[in-house]
């Protein structure tokens, strides 16, 4: 008789409702969450693409067309999907701008060889290829790149103005783009030109009026702290005033706040309250031999120190926000003292004219004419407070690029014409190159196109006659026309029409989009561990405690009240 095979064991790895995807239906499943993130954002590029209105669990209201704000307002949730939520993360915070592009640019590149994914392309042969066709997009941008003379500071201002002038072409803003350039170049020359720490461009919103009402203080602005009984008497402007910034208490506190004393006589605690009273005056008295007639500090200015300062015409301002500090520090020059004691001429800051006044419904105090001015203040204005948020947001995008652009200097054309560019090239190479590798290159040529595809059709123009037009053009050598979405023929030189961008921007933006296809190329399984119930369990006994310990306080505090009746 025959033995029968030894029976196999089952081997468990994994915990217990541990969810596992693998294969070619996973990779596929991965490309699709992508696609439909792209499909969310497709609407909102280029100059005629549309906002979007995202309401928290809150019920706060945000409006915006920023590719990397509304993705981490989605809160997206699969582990595929979020790589494109870092992706424009990261091009937000190195280049500022080209968020909704490097995610349209991934998806595209991901939707190009789906195709070939199931007819069982090896994923590791398109990896290949698309890092193949990245290297030769980046070295044909920076050998096409146009690098503008410095010499020249005129002609290099015109540069960072179209450059900020093209950021805004797809935001709210786009209406006054000619009046936000300027504030924005000014701004961005205003920094140390070595550094160009953005952070200290300080951005205040008020809401009201107009966007033409906004300024661009060339020093700092902050709203007006909490002030005590005395401060109306304080003058509110000054020319040429000494500033000292101090984080420092001026405040008289209860004796009992800071220690128990045991005494024996009145007389004894006389002496201990004149004590305290000395310590505030001398610190006051330091100050005011000083000459400052500006007195800031990090922390609280109590109701004594301000009438003693308003007696003597000095400004004192208490509670200021760190970061406001910091930056009236280095507008008006000194440092920050912790001590009243021995403060000397060289710690002290001067400003041309320090003024209190009144900007929509706040005060705010302005210090202006920083002969050390290595920072500046933006002061928005507008209607209503989500549309302020918004503009926030586009100069900030508008910051970072011109940023770019005084590190860089070389640009680009915009609208889609650089992407265009890179399209017939990679084509062309790849028809030179044998086997799969030439119809992923083919691909990754055709993912570029959705570029200005889709602002075509964001634009509500024909997209297949424009892109025809514009493969024409580039066939005969014309490297830089581009969409144009104003003009009756639909395209135009956009170089001459000074639609420029930093190339940097590009640059950035194909890497990133290769390297996220790629890393989702390369997962093919996903494993997802269960939910931990009794993790659940325990916070649902804690919730009951706290509720059962709540009830029974207020059975006690009911007993007392009638007790009392």
């Amino acid at each position: 008789m025959q033995r029968g095979l030894p029976m196999q064991p089952t081997v468990v790895l994994l915990k217990e409702g541990t969810d596992t995807s693998q294969g070619k239906p996973q990779l596929l499943s991965n490309i699709s969450a992508c696609l439909a993130i792209a499909e969310t954002l497709a609407s909102t590029l280029g100059p005629r693409g549309m906002d979007k209105l995202i309401v928290n669990e809150r019920g706060e209201a945000q409006i915006t067309n920023d590719g990397a704000t509304i993705l981490k307002l989605l809160d997206i949730v699969h582990p595929a999907a979020r790589t494109l939520v870092d992706i424009a993360r990261a091009q937000d915070a190195e280049v500022g701008d080209g968020t909704t592009s490097v995610v349209l640019l991934a998806a595209q590149l991901l939707k190009e060889i789906r195709g070939y994914i199931e007819e069982g392309v090896s994923p590791h042969i398109i990896m290949k290829g698309f890092r193949k066709a990245a290297e030769l997009a980046i070295e044909h941008i920076k050998s096409v790149q146009i690098t503008v003379d410095r010499s020249d500071p005129e002609q290099f201002r015109s540069l960072l103005l179209k450059c900020a002038s093209t950021s805004m072409s797809s935001k709210l803003i786009h209406s006054e783009k000619p009046f936000f350039s300027k504030m924005v170049v000014d701004a961005v020359q205003c920094l140390d030109q070595e550094e160009l720490n953005e952070k200290l461009i300080g951005v205040k919103k008020i809401p009201g009026g107009g966007m033409q009402d906004s300024v661009l203080v060339q020093g700092v602005a902050f709203k007006k702290t909490f002030t005590y009984a005395g401060a109306e008497q304080q003058p509110k402007s000054f020319v040429n005033p000494l500033i000292v910034s101090l984080n420092v208490e001026l405040e008289l506190k209860a004796e009992k706040d800071n220690a128990e004393v045991r005494v024996e006589h009145v007389a004894d605690y006389q002496a201990i309250v004149d004590a305290e009273w000395e310590i505030i005056y001398r610190k006051l008295e330091a100050i005011e031999k000083t000459g400052a007639k500006v007195v800031l500090s990090k922390l609280p200015i109590g109701d004594l120190a301000t009438q003693w300062f308003a007696d003597r015409d000095i400004f004192c301002a208490g509670r200021v926000a760190s970061d406001d500090l910091q930056r009236v520090v280095q507008a008006v020059g000194g440092s920050i003292q912790s001590t009243c004691s021995d403060i000397k001429r060289e710690y002290l800051g001067t400003c041309g004219s320090f003024e209190e006044r009144q900007i929509g419904g706040e005060r705010y105090n302005l210090f202006k004419e920083c002969p050390k001015a290595k920072t500046c203040t933006l002061i928005l204005r507008g209607g209503a407070e989500q549309f302020i948020e918004e503009v926030e947001r586009s100069l900030h995008d508008a910051i970072m690029v011109v940023k770019r652009a005084v590190k860089n200097g070389d640009i680009v054309a915009g609208g889609g014409a650089i992407e265009l560019d890179l399209s017939s090239r990679i084509r062309k190479h790849a028809l030179s190159i044998p086997g799969k590798l030439q119809l992923v290159m083919i691909a990754f040529a055709k993912a570029l196109e959705v570029i200005p595809r889709q602002i075509c059709d964001n634009a509500g123009l024909d997209s297949t006659d424009v892109l025809n037009k514009l493969r024409m053009k580039h066939a005969n050598g014309e490297q830089w026309f581009g969409v144009d979405v104003d003009g009756v023929e639909g395209i135009r030189n956009n170089l001459e029409a000074f639609v420029w961008e930093p190339s940097l921007v590009k640059v950035n933006a194909i890497s990133s989009a290769t390297e996220a296809a790629c890393l989702i190329l390369s997962v093919d399984e996903t494993v997802r561990a269960p939910q931990n119930e009794g993790g659940a369990a325990r916070h649902g006994a804690a919730g009951t405690a706290r509720e059962g310990a709540r009830d029974a306080k207020a059975v006690r505090e009911e007993k007392v009240a009638i007790a009392k009746v």
